[in-house]
This record gives structure tokens, C-alpha cells and sequence, in this order.
């Protein structure tokens, strides 16, 4: 997967990424049980989720495979910014973009690069397709693209990423930090911000 630079806004992301470890020393590769990729799914953290930088957060899986694996966190809002000055960040006035964009914080690792998760109908030369429903796609063309309304229909732009190396989301699993549901538009999209956590919740609940 090819990933490229966004404009930096490290120091808004940094306000919400505190430094932490998970508490628990956490099984080998070896150790952990056999699952399933994830790719397409959402992680949801658990109560039991110690770490305050995954506290109640809704990842999107973006890859997950045996060399490990990588995903968006779709609820840590930062702000809304207009989207004609994320553009200006890359040296690109492009004078017909209008309206605000609502930014997130998709995880702590690499918080200077963008990520545009998308709807699948909406698609780049770059556009790396998750689930046949979703995609993501990280370059400025797909900013200019929603500023000009020729973008997709639903879209959700974030700077970092949650990222796990081989072995390490399964010893997570393992320990029960997180849980997983089916991809859901309206949880990706739609939903309040501030509800999505609850109402993947209460699909957890409904799953038991």
C-alpha cells in the first residue's frame, strides 16, 4: 500500500495523543490464538481498554494480514477546517474548492499523514479498496475532488493511523482490549461522533 503526505497538522493531533502502553504484557505471536483477518471490520475497544489514546475508539480496518496490520479510527473528531486551506498547506490554490471538512485524529502513529476513507463508488489510480464497500484513498487530487463536489458520497478525512506489527493485534484480542463487528456505513459515516462507540456497543450487546 502506497500511503502519501497530507498537509501536516501533527500539532492538532497532538493534543489528543497521549503516550501509553497497554498494561498487560501481551502473548507471542506464537502464543496468540488463531483468527480470522479483519479486514473490513470494525475493532471496538473494549471497557477494559486501558490505553487512553484507544479509549471508547471505533477503528476501521484498512488491512490485516500475517505481517500485521492497519486501521482508522473513525470517532476522534478535531475540528472542521476549511478545505480550501488544507489544500493551501500543499501549496495548492485551487480558488473554485469551497466548504469545511471535518478532520480526524485516525490514530497515533504518523499523525502528519491523510487518509480519505471513502465510499467504494468513488475511485483514484491510488484508491485501495477495503471491503467492496469502503475504500481509502491519500493523495490531494481526492481533497480537490470533494471541494469541487465531484467527490464521493461519503467521506471521513484523518491524519495518523493505528497501526500493529505481526502478532501483536491477536495478543490484544487475545486479552480481550478489543472486540469486532461487521463494517457498517452508518457507523463509518453517518452516526453522531459521539455515539458511535455506544451504538457499537449495543451491536456487541445484541451479538452475545
Amino acid at each position: 500500500m502506497s500511503l502519501m503526505f497530507l498537509p501536516r497538522l501533527s500539532s492538532i493531533a497532538a493534543a489528543i495523543l497521549v503516550p501509553a502502553t497497554l498494561h498487560a504484557a501481551l502473548p507471542t505471536p506464537a502464543e496468540a490464538p488463531e483468527r480470522a483477518f479483519l479486514t473490513g471490520q470494525l475493532l471496538v475497544a473494549s471497557p477494559t481498554m486501558s490505553d487512553p489514546r484507544f479509549l471508547q475508539t471505533v477503528i476501521l480496518m484498512v488491512r490485516h494480514d500475517r505481517n500485521g496490520a492497519l486501521g482508522i479510527v473513525i470517532n476522534r473528531p478535531l475540528g472542521d477546517r476549511p478545505l480550501a486551506s488544507i489544500l493551501a498547506a500543499f501549496g495548492d490554490k485551487d480558488a473554485a474548492v469551497s466548504g469545511q471538512v471535518r478532520i480526524f485524529a485516525g490514530g497515533p502513529v504518523q499523525p502528519d499523514i491523510g487518509f480519505v476513507v471513502h465510499s467504494a463508488e468513488y475511485r483514484r489510480p491510488d484508491t485501495v479498496d477495503i471491503d467492496g464497500r469502503v475504500a481509502m484513498t491519500s493523495s490531494r487530487e481526492i481533497l480537490r475532488d470533494i471541494g469541487n463536489q465531484r467527490g464521493p458520497n461519503k467521506s471521513l478525512i484523518a491524519f495518523g493511523y493505528a497501526g500493529w506489527a505481526a502478532g501483536q493485534l491477536e495478543g490484544e484480542l487475545a486479552h480481550g482490549f478489543w472486540f469486532t463487528t461487521p463494517q457498517d456505513g452508518k457507523l463509518v459515516f453517518d452516526e453522531d461522533r459521539d455515539e458511535v462507540w455506544d451504538h457499537a456497543m449495543k451491536r456487541r450487546t445484541q451479538d452475545l
